[in-house]
């Protein structure tokens, strides 16, 4: 099965994990805002050869925003606060509820990626050129961080643009 052919989970799981590529999208979600499942979702597509456009862009975010903002970003929050405090914290009964914290954590990620499987299999959107469909890592970098992206930002996308080819 080609990367473009297995399912968002499963692709995201075998892209997140190729080397440098969590790094990568880590500071990219930390330094320009990335929606680190948005960005793979993009990568999904791109493996599959369709589009994402500003437009589409827009209203997958729109959907799925307040779950990101309500859910993932503050289990998020706790999981990163439990490793350095408060008291008791960090202690090895923190450090299991913290694990406990990152398992649920990651369950409203993947929950996020079905969401945006199933927006994708919901539309028509269109088969594009490759140059086109390479285009989707870009938009989205753009579309969160709100600016031009840095040097460090445009190099952290090209990690994960060569980790998508290597999977393709």
């Amino acid at each position: 099965m080609s990367a473009g052919e297995a399912g968002l989970w499963d692709f995201a799981l075998r892209l997140y994990g190729a080397s440098g590529i969590s790094e990568a999208c880590l500071l990219l979600q930390e330094e320009s805002g990335v929606d680190v499942p948005v960005l793979l979702f993009a990568a999904w597509l791109s493996a599959r050869n369709r589009v994402l456009t500003d437009a589409e862009l827009r209203r997958v975010d729109e959907r799925i925003k307040g779950w990101r903002k309500d859910v993932v970003q503050p289990l998020r929050a706790v999981r990163r606060r439990l490793k350095d405090g408060p008291y008791p914290a960090p202690s090895e009964e923190t450090e299991a509820l913290r694990n406990g914290v990152k398992a649920i954590e990651l369950q409203s990620e993947k929950i996020e990626l079905a969401v945006l499987e199933a927006e994708e299999n919901s539309r028509h959107g269109k088969e594009a050129g490759e140059e086109d469909a390479s285009l989707n890592l870009w938009r989205v970098l753009c579309y969160y961080r709100g600016s031009a992206p840095d040097e460090s930002a445009r190099q952290a996308l090209a990690v994960v643009k060569a980790g998508l080819q290597v999977l393709s």
